[in-house]
């Protein structure tokens, strides 16, 4: 797939908007996909016994979702060079009514030399921010 045309990107333009839903479900199936079989992710009197607000999703599931959408706007995973993030605040899935992951991925930085656009990651659960300084960079030449 042709990458997005790096000339005509400008700081700031939001890129790609996407939503996740979770349920109790996807934990487990994320579990079983990445063998972390941690009772937090799927045991409320677990995450309970070790002062938790509920069972809580996988740190490397809320993350991996959160570069999705970068990932397809790029048109090839292989097009990032860097992907960083800082954990702020833990996704809790509800057993009823689970949880929803927003994202929204914006330019905030263009290397025109390199031709490396770095994407800015707003990832969110309600109005809580779960991953602070989510940089994700884009090699577009």
């Amino acid at each position: 797939m042709p990458a997005p045309d790096f000339a005509s990107l400008t700081v700031g333009d939001v890129v790609a908007e996407r939503s996740f839903p979770l349920t109790r479900d996807s934990l487990v199936r994320y579990a079983g996909a990445s063998g972390d079989f941690n009772p937090i992710h799927y045991r409320d009197d677990v995450a309970a016994e070790v002062g938790l607000p509920g069972v809580l999703a996988h740190g490397m599931l809320t993350m991996g979702l959160a570069v999705q959408p970068v990932v397809d706007w790029a048109g090839d995973p292989g097009r990032i060079a860097d992907y960083q993030v800082r954990f702020t605040r833990p996704v809790v899935v509800d057993p009823q009514s689970g949880a929803t992951v927003t994202v929204a991925a914006k330019v905030g930085q263009l290397d025109e030399a390199a031709t490396v656009a770095r994407i800015d990651l707003t990832v969110k659960l309600g109005d809580d921010t779960v991953l602070g300084k989510a940089q994700v960079r884009v090699h577009l030449g």
